[in-house]
């Protein structure tokens, strides 16, 4: 049974979907002034795992991500490039989708832009003026009134008392707290008619309004990265509660943060890498790969030795593999062995890590098993790819791969320095000195060395394209 960490309950729970057989899952997408960040990456990568798993498991899953192509940085950006916001953003939303499939990040079923929904957003408004939960400012502007939601912050678990200066707009009657829904727009800036004047729809609105109107009063999953949850997530949730008298999600998912130099990859601190950048040092598996080391919800530390190491972890993968005919027609069952352990890993509030393990038990397994050109190769290869596949991994042909890793990697190296790490990590393995072993095996990692291991030992490195037989061996 798949359990998932609810970020409103704080605790993992079942997944009981509203509908049998059915997920309805919103994530909050990109906002298009520029081109999309590394941390955009980590963010959509692991929701895309989620989506992945979720049809692994039998599940129809209706996937929105929205597209947020109208605000102030949005005004900003375009004024700076003397262009129109509507240029700019179809221009960004082309060259995230280049990105995000690149990736190989699955698109989502449907990724409606807010402005092609500024009508469901001014109804949406209007309701909870009607319910005075929002009023309109001296200024024009429409606002939410937060005092009104009992139980706000209920997902951040903030108390009203401890928030400050989210606005200091002295036109607002609770200055630090309430939030805009309707923005009345100055002169030179885009606009849409309403029945407050001139404007354009605050950034919480959008995402209440556009999932209510494609899901109802209610979806399985609402997701995004964990910067999301207050306030953008704590003001979903009041809006929602107040228009309609239901959370607007079952089950609350949070992404957690890529850091760059120690803090959050962010272009408003100018702190991040495009992905496009990345993509001219390192292949999009090796990236998709180390986005995912760590479990989705923990932070994630970016360096080139964690690309490095990423990028030998998937050559011995891709290694593996080599040399064999993953038989498509073979059967697999939930019950088979590794099927069942990765299962387990995954049903475990998709806990990549502990599935990448697995994967490299297959690997492991499947090498002692060419060297002794055993029945069982076909198999056990076939199901390396299979489950690789599940968190779409390993899509690759191998040589493919392996050929494209070499010209990337083409550093000078050491044999004999090599050889003695290998000898020192084998004496270290019959010591049962595990994490010295361990080390020795990632600083070989660093320097790009691929390590073949079978039952009796190290049997061959790599690096680059080049085989080398150990001494032993």
């Amino acid at each position: 049974m798949l359990k998932i960490f609810n970020t409103l309950t704080r605790k993992k729970e079942k997944l009981i979907p509203l509908v049998n057989g059915k997920i309805k899952i919103y994530v909050c997408g990109v906002t298009v002034y520029d081109l999309c960040h590394l941390g955009h990456a980590r963010t959509f990568l692991a929701f895309d795992t989620i989506i992945r798993y979720l049809h692994h498991c039998g599940y129809q899953v209706n996937y929105v991500r929205n597209i947020t192509d109208i605000d102030d940085k949005i005004i900003k950006r375009a004024h700076e490039n003397n262009e129109t916001t509507k240029k700019l953003t179809n221009r960004m939303i082309k060259e995230m989708h280049l990105d995000f499939d690149a990736l190989n990040i699955l698109r989502p079923n449907y990724e409606p832009k807010v402005t092609d929904h500024i009508d469901i957003i001014i109804k949406f408004i209007h309701l909870l003026i009607q319910k005075k939960h929002a009023y309109i400012a001296p200024n024009g502007d429409i606002m939410f009134s937060v005092k009104t939601m009992r139980n706000y912050g209920i997902l951040s678990k903030k108390k009203i008392s401890d928030i400050h200066n989210v606005s200091k707009n002295p036109n607002i009657k609770n200055p630090s707290i309430d939030f805009v829904l309707w923005k009345i727009s100055k002169p030179g800036e885009p606009y849409w008619l309403s029945p407050w004047g001139a404007g354009r729809p605050g950034w919480h609105i959008e995402c209440s309004a556009i999932n209510h109107s494609i899901f109802g009063n209610q979806l399985d999953i609402h997701g995004g990265g964990s910067d999301l949850i207050f306030p953008h997530h704590d003001n979903e949730i009041a809006q929602s509660v107040c228009a309609y008298n239901m959370p607007c999600a079952k089950v609350w998912i949070h992404s957690g943060m890529l850091l760059l130099n120690h803090e959050k990859m962010s272009k408003s601190s100018n702190n991040f890498l495009t992905i496009r950048d990345i993509l001219k040092r390192y292949d999009p598996e090796t990236i998709r790969y180390f986005l995912m080391s760590a479990h989705y919800r923990n932070q994630l530390k970016y360096d080139d030795n964690s690309l490095n190491s990423a990028r030998a972890s998937l050559k011995r993968l891709y290694i593996a593999l080599r040399d064999t005919k993953t038989n498509t027609e073979i059967k697999l069952s939930s019950e088979d062995y590794f099927v069942s352990k990765f299962i387990s890993k995954m049903n475990d509030d998709f806990n990549t890590p502990e599935a990448y393990s697995v994967l490299f038990d297959i690997a492991h397994k499947l090498n002692d098993l060419k060297i002794k050109r055993h029945s069982l190769t076909p198999k056990i290869a076939a199901t390396l790819k299979y489950l690789a596949n599940t968190i779409g991994l390993l899509y690759q042909n191998p040589e493919i791969f392996l050929k494209k890793i070499a010209l990337k990697n083409n550093k000078k190296f050491n044999i004999k320095k090599i050889e003695r790490l290998i000898k020192r990590r084998e004496d270290a393995r019959k010591n049962n000195q595990w994490e010295l072993s361990d080390r020795i095996r990632n600083k070989l990692t660093i320097m790009g060395i691929t390590l073949e291991d079978s039952s009796t030992g190290t049997t061959r490195w790599h690096f680059n394209n080049t085989i080398h037989v150990t001494k032993n061996n």
